[in-house]
């Protein structure tokens, strides 16, 4: 995995309004902490940060005055409506450890005629070297028959990553595509079960008499 180096600097108020100055600014406010050590308190550029969690788990190394770590994203809030970041919280790791990180699971190859594709994980925990984090696992499932399951325990992960999921947990499985009158069928079900009690119950009456 490579890094991404960004220029930050050290925040010395605190508070919603000065918060709220940053973020104007086109910048973010963060805390960087772990290994024991006093939390830091950070300022980043809100456009490269913006860029650099475009990847997962980046590894993102922090220089300025006083600082010069690498950290990976731990805790991502933005603004629900607008989505911009409003803050970030930033684990301080060193080379050489492990940490627990979630990667995505993606799908390649097409599922065999009359097959469906039921995905139940799209990402998975796994345990890896600090500076060498997957981007990501990819599962073929060119030519898996009917009834194929996949486990966290089939993902076949990179020297040196190990799974922290259960090995049995199901990622997923090619079904038997339903036929046209299992579809109206399900169909039909669904919209009994969101309709109102009230109409359910003067269907239910129509139908006795």
């Amino acid at each position: 995995m490579s890094e991404v180096l960004i220029n930050v600097e050290e925040r010395t108020t605190f508070g919603k309004g000065a918060a709220r100055k940053i973020r104007r600014a086109d910048k973010v406010p963060a805390v960087l902490y772990g290994h024991g050590t006093d939390p830091k308190h950070l300022t980043l550029p809100g456009h490269e940060l913006m860029i650099a969690l475009r990847t997962p788990n980046v590894l993102i190394r922090l220089s300025g005055e006083g600082v010069d770590e690498l950290a990976l994203p731990k805790g991502v809030q933005r603004d629900p409506i607008k989505g911009f970041l409003e803050h970030i919280d930033l684990l301080l790791v060193r080379r050489g450890e492990k940490v627990t990180v979630e990667i995505p699971v993606t799908v390649a190859g097409d599922v065999v005629p009359d097959g469906m594709l039921e995905q139940l994980l799209v990402s998975i925990g796994v345990e890896a070297e600090a500076t060498h984090i997957p981007q990501g696992i990819e599962v073929n499932i060119d030519g898996l028959e009917i009834g194929t399951q996949v486990t966290a325990g089939d993902l076949n992960l990179p020297q040196g990553v190990s799974l922290t999921a259960d090995a049995e947990t199901l990622v997923l499985l090619i079904a038997t595509k339903p036929t046209g009158a299992e579809e109206e069928t399900e169909a039909a079900e669904g919209e009994a079960a969101e309709a109102p009690a009230g109409e359910r119950a003067a269907a239910e009456a129509t139908e006795s008499e």
